[in-house]
This record gives structure tokens, sequence and C-alpha cells, in this order.
């Protein structure tokens, strides 16, 4: 085994605590940085060691680039690991820890730059022979030449941020005047979000399915790690994600899959990265939309149906190994769903529901695994995301998968604070979502319904702890 050197952990909530785990299991040393907020977390209290950064705001915090570093270099670390979201996706800090003489656990930065912009990314998967939603040819300088590209494409098209991502910087217009009205309106709303007005358009598919692959690299081998769907989705927010994909035809997903590995071998991408892809069922088609250059929410939907474990080669990748595995040797294995648990109230338009957890326990049982963010006794705080935890569950057949998903559901205990997972049920039961004939519209679509559900069960709209057992017992 490798000498032991300090990976600092540059986030919080769940994926901290993933990958502390990870760090520590492979013999190394966890640290990580906290905010004030953060500082009795669970990530916290795993942790090796801890630096806190004064404040609660994120900006002051874990979006503190030189803050961050200093960290680093404070606890003798020798490389960083950003996890998803603040800023595991910015170019110009991954460059600051390069700088610094420290490990970046992720793609290049220049990969990243080029990747991270919708424009550019889009540029380079045609290069690498991807196929990509009709749109415009980069950047677009003014609403009259966006104008012309929506006409020549077909309405109904996308406005999107050149610099957008999860789901953030995108609105769908249906006519030459619609885009006029919103032009100028999306790009401040893009500069205010990401520092970048700059826009581009897409033709807008209806009733697309969301269905990405994820991809590895170690800069000379490039593998992908098959797909998983995630189109049941609120405002381009995942709900619940699977894998593999289901109903896509044998040849479609091989073409799929080689889209994807060839992008990354184009681009000699470093680390876990994914492939984001629209499929279009009626036309049996798929378009490239984007590249997340990190690690997802959802990869654990990869590992429990691969059996790896992507943050553990994440971080021996970063350090030097080579890939640990060949594409031969990733076989799936039944089918996988994951289901994210926040604390919100879906009877609230869901509203972040802060505050102190007075239970929390998580299912068990055959196929189940639980990432979580937090246990009992903790606080949501309302600064940050307000995931609670992901639980997974794989099975033989998909059929299976939700009717295990069901079941631990059902024995989820929690309390305190309103969450998503009475929601979550509801969605899973949908019959359209069993039939797999859902697409990233149709929650949206059935929200009304789902909620009016929860709202006239006894249950409530969040999952609390089950009624004592002597109240659900009759004697013989």
């Amino acid at each position: 085994m490798a000498e032991p050197v300090t990976v600092l952990v540059a986030n919080r909530g769940e994926i901290a605590v993933r990958v502390v785990r990870a760090v520590r299991e492979l013999g190394h040393v966890a640290a990580v940085v906290v905010s004030d907020a953060d500082r009795d977390s669970l990530a916290a209290r795993l942790a090796d060691q801890v630096v806190v950064l004064p404040g609660t705001a994120s900006k002051d915090t874990y979006l503190d680039g030189a803050a961050v570093v200093a960290a680093a270099l404070g606890v003798g670390a020798s490389a960083i690991h950003p996890g998803y979201g603040f800023l595991s996706e910015n170019a110009e800090f991954a460059r600051s820890v390069v700088a610094a003489g420290l490990v970046w656990v992720g793609p290049s930065p220049d990969v990243i730059a080029v990747m991270g912009d919708k424009a550019t990314a889009l540029q380079q998967a045609r290069a690498a022979g991807v196929p990509t939603v009709p749109g415009s040819d980069g950047v677009v300088p003014d609403v009259v030449t966006a104008t012309a590209v929506a006409e020549t494409i077909g309405f109904p098209v996308a406005i999107k941020a050149a610099a957008g991502g999860g789901g953030r910087g995108i609105r769908v217009v249906d006519s030459a005047a619609e885009l006029a009205a919103q032009w100028d309106v999306t790009a401040a709303e893009a500069l205010g979000a990401f520092g970048d007005g700059r826009l581009y358009l897409e033709k807008f598919i209806r009733r697309a399915r969301h269905v990405e692959v994820q991809v590895f690299g170690d800069g000379h081998r490039f593998v992908h790690l098959h797909d998983r769907d995630c189109s049941l989705q609120r405002r381009h927010q995942k709900l619940v994600e699977e894998g593999p994909a289901p109903g896509l035809p044998d040849a479609t997903r091989a073409d799929l899959h080689e889209s994807a590995r060839r992008l990354a071998a184009e681009i000699g991408y470093v680390g876990a990265g994914t492939v984001e892809y629209l499929y279009d069922a009626e036309a049996d088609s798929f378009h490239f939309i984007e590249m997340n250059t990190r690690i997802q929410v959802e990869h654990p939907v990869t590992e429990e149906l691969l059996g790896v474990d992507l943050v553990q080669e994440q971080l021996a990748v970063a350090l030097g190994a080579p890939l640990s595995f060949d594409q031969e040797d990733l076989v799936p294995r039944g089918h996988v769903l994951e289901l994210r648990i926040n604390a919100e109230n879906p009877l609230m338009s869901f509203f972040p529901s802060p505050g102190t957890l007075t239970a929390l326990t998580w299912p068990s049982g055959p196929g189940v695994r639980v990432d979580p963010g937090v246990t009992a006794g903790d606080t949501i705080s309302p600064y940050y995301d307000s995931m609670i935890g992901k639980l997974v569950v794989r099975a033989a057949d998909r059929a299976g998968a939700i009717a295990r998903a069901r079941r631990a559901l059902a024995e989820l205990e929690l309390a305190g604070v309103q969450s998503t997972a009475g929601f979550v049920g509801a969605a899973l039961a949908d019959p359209v979502f069993g039939a797999a004939e859902h697409h990233t519209k149709h929650l949206e679509e059935q929200l009304d319904v789902l909620v009016a559900g929860l709202s006239s069960s006894s249950g409530g709209p969040g999952w609390s702890v089950a009624e004592p057992a002597s109240e659900r017992t009759v004697d013989a």
C-alpha cells in the first residue's frame, strides 16, 4: 500500500462523509473544512482533522478557494477532494490547488474549463463524433442571431447559460416573441448566478428522458461504467436515479456507452466523470447535453450495479495509480435505485424544512445501502443543501428494486423535520414510473396529484417514527 497521506475534503454533508470514509479505508488521513454551522457535523465527527472556516455563508466558507487551499496547507495535506457542487468544477480553483503543490482529485483544470463551458463542451462533443442536440454552434451573440437559429431548428427551443449546470440557467420558449422577451432576462440571470451572461440555444425535446454514462480514465485507459436514468426529476433536480436505464434497445445502449468512452478518450480524461444525454424514445435517438467533471450525487447507483468503489478509485488514480479495472471487468448485476431524501415540505412547494432531527433510523436488510449526511440529533442547517441522505437499493430486476425501495422507505423512521420521503414513495408507486414510460417532465405534470395524495393521507407530507408497536398489536 502507498504511504499514508492527508487528503482534505473540501465539501460538506453526505458527500463529505462518503469521501472521508473512502480516505480512511485506503489508510490515509482524512481532513475536512467546515463552516461554523457544521462544526459538529457527521463529517467533522468522522474526520481525523477538522479546519473551521469562520462564517456560515457558502461564499465565506466552502466557496472561498483561497481559504480552502490555506486549510489544506495548514494540515499538511497532499491532496484535495472537492466532492460535488461548490468548487468541484471550478477550473481556477483547481489551478490554484495544483499551483500550491497539491494533488487535485479530478480531471485537469483545462479539461474542467473546456467541458464546464456548455458551448465549448458541445464543440468538443461534435469533434469526437458524439451526437448533439440541434442548436447553435456555440455562444449566440444577440437575440437577432438567436431568433434566426431558432427558426432554423424549429421551436420550442431552450435558452441555456454557457456556464450553467445542475439544471440551472435554462428557459424554454415556444415562439420568436417569447424568445425576444426572455433573452435579456435569461442573460441577466446567468450573469448573476454564474458570473457569465453568455447564452446558447438547443432544440427542446418535450418528452425526453435523461440518460447518462459514467466514465473513468487515468489519462491512458478510458472506460465506460454503463448507464443511469435520472428522468424522475422536479425543476431539473433529480429525485430518483436508477441503473441500468430501462427500455433502451441493445444497439442504442452500446452506441451510448461507446460515445461517452470516446469523448473521455478524446479529451484525455482523468478521474470520474459523467456524460449526460437526452434520449428521445420515440425516435430512439440520444443527444449529448453536458459533461460533469466530478463525482455525482448518484454515483452509488453505478457502484452497486458494478461492485466498484468510484471514490476510492478517484483517490488512487489522482495519487498516481493506474485504473484498477478494465472494460471487460465492468459487468452489471441486477438493477439499482437511488432515492434522495431531503428536508423539504412537499405541501409547501418543497420549501426547505431546517431543524433538529429528533429521530432518524435508516432501513436495512438485503440489498439496502444508506449514504447519510446526518444522524439523529443533528441539525439540518438553513444555510446549505437540505439533503438528509440517500437510500440505495439493488435487486435482481427493476420490479424487484422498486418493491425493495418501497419496503425500505416504509421502514425509514424520521422525525423533527418534514421530508420528501413520502413524496418519493408516491412517485415510486406511480404506474407510469413502474412501466418506465416517464420522462423528465412527467413528475411536474403529476405533481398536484401526488401531493394531493400526500395531503389526504394520515402520514402527512414527511416521514415520522412509526406508531408504538403496542398500538399496532392485537392479542390473539
